[in-house]
């Protein structure tokens, strides 16, 4: 799985071209203040996390959904093939029941 962050791509096609843009917008539209590394670190920067608040925040600043700020690649990994091993074979009963004799 491969996620990219475009928040920087996103902010430049509604004219958001700074993060003292973002910041300024952040906090009169959706009412959250940041500090000023915390905006360029996620105007900048691939996030490894992001609060689900800052993501709503964002979002309502820039009039846009989580999808355009997340891009996220769901394509299975390709693993290599192992190839099986056969089951051991189990020794077999002596008598016709499926059981053995019992020691002498």
């Amino acid at each position: 799985m491969n996620i990219k962050w475009k928040l920087r791509i996103a902010a430049a096609q509604r004219e958001v071209w700074t993060g003292a843009q973002l910041r300024r917008l952040l906090a009169e539209r959706a009412g959250l203040e940041l500090s000023s590394a915390s905006v360029s670190a996620l105007f900048t920067k691939e996030p490894s996390q992001v609060k689900m608040s800052t993501l709503a925040a964002l979002c309502t600043a820039l009039e846009c959904s989580p999808n355009d700020l997340i891009e996220v690649d769901t394509t299975p990994v390709q693993r290599p093939v192992t190839p099986t091993q056969p089951a051991a074979e189990l020794p077999r009963a002596a008598s016709a029941s499926g059981r053995s004799m019992p020691p002498i």
